[in-house]
């Protein structure tokens, strides 16, 4: 095997030529009866990586992670870890643990007694178990509640028990099924932070189902979106967001206005779309594939828009209308915008200091402007 150059350590694994998966799903599919809940699914998930399958209800994620630890069996298809064919393996007998959302502790045991279980049921010998369930309890700063029992812990407290009672066992893969859902809104994002620390210190492969878009933002090194069974989109975050696939991606990741206009001018590194919804022509500085005159669909992010009282003088990406309702959030103010086609338009603007409120206000008119790389055409 050659050594990893400097070079190569600064690529993502996954974009590196002749890099071997950790994981292979292949072409896997799962029904129940008629129903397909995952069809016909192929994803490569490599070493290290903390891979987050995004969707909402009856995407098929949870379905797709049960197949991963074995609780499913898949209709077709197969799943690798490490080389190694799954079919026919038990869960018990995977290099696989799973965390669940509800963290199914035990309340009759201790904190040090729920992470040693898994340990004590395979025969370690105790005084290896002391050290491992010591060594875990201190790297999720747990190590001086241990003889608590989870009704004396708070919710974060029992998700670092959960995952402390996942890792001890040292799988080569951890399945974590909403591992950060019963947490409120600041206690989970503090927690996407340690969990991310600690999958970065332990080495150990992570999958993660989550629906929350900004916990996958947040947590994965690249993010899978699944509909109706199907990925549409595997990508790191940033290129989930800023170059979305599909209408679909685009809805689903954040908040988005979309344009439908009909394709003016293709060439090769730009395009041009007139656009009735927008009353303007839409200017996008890369080229697509499309046949001419199609509709197509152009998604602009809202906080890629600026607003203005005064027209900018472009001719291109320059709308304008009346602020029919503001919004203020604190670190930025949201704004929805009516335009004469009656299409409304969302802005985000940052509140840099505290005047927002006395620039913008109900009713004014104002114009919508954008640069010609913010925006992207969608064509499915």
């Amino acid at each position: 095997m050659q050594p990893t150059t400097p070079a190569q350590q600064e690529i993502p694994v996954w974009k590196q030529e002749g890099a071997e998966p950790f994981l292979q799903i292949q072409g896997v599919t799962k029904k129940f009866g008629e129903f397909t809940a995952v069809d016909n699914v192929s994803l490569d998930i490599y070493k290290n990586e903390l891979f987050c399958l995004l969707g909402g209800s009856g995407s098929g994620k949870s379905t797709l992670l049960r197949m991963l630890a074995g609780f499913e069996n898949p209709t077709s298809g197969r799943i690798l870890i490490d080389g190694v064919d799954m079919s026919g393996v038990e869960p018990w007998k995977r290099p696989v643990n799973m965390m669940f959302q509800s963290y199914a502790l035990f309340p009759h045991l201790s904190v040090a007694d729920n992470v040693a279980f898994g340990l004590k049921r395979e025969g370690v010998a105790r005084a290896e178990i002391k050290q491992r369930v010591g060594e875990m309890l201190e790297m999720v700063q747990l190590g001086h509640l241990g003889r608590r029992k989870p009704s004396q812990l708070s919710g974060g407290q029992r998700q670092r028990v959960a995952l402390a009672r996942a890792l001890v066992k040292r799988p080569k893969l951890l399945l974590l099924d909403e591992p950060l859902g019963a947490l409120d809104k600041k206690l989970r994002e503090e927690t996407q932070f340690e969990l991310m620390n600690i999958q970065e210190e332990l080495g150990v492969t992570f999958v993660v189902v989550t629906h929350d878009q900004e916990e996958a933002m947040t947590l994965a090194t690249r993010i899978g979106v699944m509909n109706h069974g199907v990925i549409v989109q595997t990508d790191e975050p940033h290129d989930v967001y800023e170059y979305p696939s599909s209408r679909f991606v685009a809805e689903f990741i954040g908040s988005v206005n979309l344009f439908e206009g009909k394709v003016i001018e293709d060439k090769p590194d730009s395009v041009r779309i007139k656009s009735k919804e927008a009353g303007s022509t839409l200017f996008i500085n890369h080229g697509i594939s499309c046949s001419p005159d199609q509709i197509v669909h152009v998604a602009v992010r809202p906080e890629k828009i600026r607003l203005s009282h005064e027209n900018p003088g472009q001719s291109d990406n320059c709308l304008s209308g009346v602020i029919e309702d503001i919004a203020y959030m604190g670190s930025l103010s949201l704004f929805r915008v009516k335009l004469a086609s009656g299409k409304e338009v969302r802005i985000t603007q940052p509140n840099f200091d505290r005047r927002i409120g006395e620039r913008f206000t109900w009713d004014d008119k104002v114009f919508l402007h954008w640069d010609e790389e913010s925006s992207v055409v969608l064509t499915s």
